[in-house]
């Protein structure tokens, strides 16, 4: 589809790059909102990203609508050009896939779920074609995720697999969302993955839980002091599949700031991503490894 601009009131330009989710979608819209950013136009006030939009907020006595979305038009036919890589970050997410929390919690809301007799994971593995939990534990955390954006509440990730369409993880929200998700807990809804970065309502459906903290507003976490929200769009995720024992090793040393998430600055190049997706998510893994 063409890029569709739309006036939110007389301080906002909604810029939609695409109706559907796509990296391709995600590289342009992050593309043109960086742009914006770095071209600094006078009166524009505040850059929104999202999956494959992003909003804008100026100042109608500093510029005119019509000048705002003149020049982000403009910065649209150069995205367009550019080559489609980023400078960006690899993170390494441990997960206790199957914990007790979320458990208790899912446990407590199967009547507003889609298969009240069973887990959200039992209905995942089911309905995404799995033999079994551990088979579906495998596929996502064997392949990265892109952060697309980062909000809704306050350091929450939305995060697209990097795989081919087929093989994407998909599964429905619940029936009627929860009152009730404990902190940290990984979820998934639609395409997207998550984090709860609080604990609080929700509807995706759970599968774990990561001992590390992505936000922090008291900015006491050691990894946290220089900004309260762990994630930014554009990073690669990769979940470690951890046990209990290493879970609670992780929270203590959380808690006692030893604990440092594995982070590798690396190159992204959408074309060659495309390429060769299996080979190139090998690369990006033995980065954070090490190798």
């Amino acid at each position: 589809m063409p890029t569709r601009y739309t006036f939110g009131g007389d301080e906002h330009l909604f810029v939609e790059c695409s109706d559907e989710m796509s990296l391709e979608a995600f590289f342009k819209s992050l593309s043109m909102a960086n742009g914006v950013k770095e071209s600094a136009i006078k009166g524009i006030t505040e850059i929104c990203p999202a999956n494959a939009s992003f909003q804008i907020k100026f100042d109608p006595d500093q510029i005119k609508p019509d000048d705002v979305l003149k020049e982000v038009r403009a910065i649209e036919g150069a995205a367009e050009r550019a080559e489609p890589v980023i400078r960006t970050r690899i993170v390494e997410i441990p997960v206790f896939y199957n914990d007790p929390w979320t458990h208790e919690t899912l446990m407590r809301f199967r009547e507003r779920h889609q298969e009240p007799s069973g887990t959200d994971l039992d209905y995942a593995t089911r309905i995404n074609g799995y033999g079994d939990v551990d088979d579906f534990v495998a596929a996502h955390s064997g392949s990265p995720w892109f952060v697309s954006m980062v909000g809704f509440v306050a350091g929450l990730p939305f995060m697209y697999q990097m795989v081919e369409r087929q093989r994407q993880i998909q599964v429905p929200k619940y029936l009627r969302p929860r009152t009730d998700t404990p902190r940290l807990t990984v979820g998934h809804g639609g395409c997207f993955g998550c984090i709860y970065s609080v604990r609080g309502a929700g509807g995706y459906q759970m599968f774990g839980i990561t001992p590390m903290p992505i936000f922090d507003p008291t900015q006491t976490t050691s990894y946290l002091r220089d900004f309260m929200v762990f994630f930014r769009p554009g990073d690669i995720v990769k979940f470690k599949p951890i046990d209990r024992d290493a879970y609670d090793q992780a929270v203590e040393d959380v808690d006692k700031g030893r604990f440092s998430p594995p982070v590798r600055e690396v190159s992204f190049d959408l074309r060659e991503f495309q390429k060769d997706i299996t080979g190139y998510n090998t690369r990006l893994e033995g980065m954070i490894n090490g190798h």
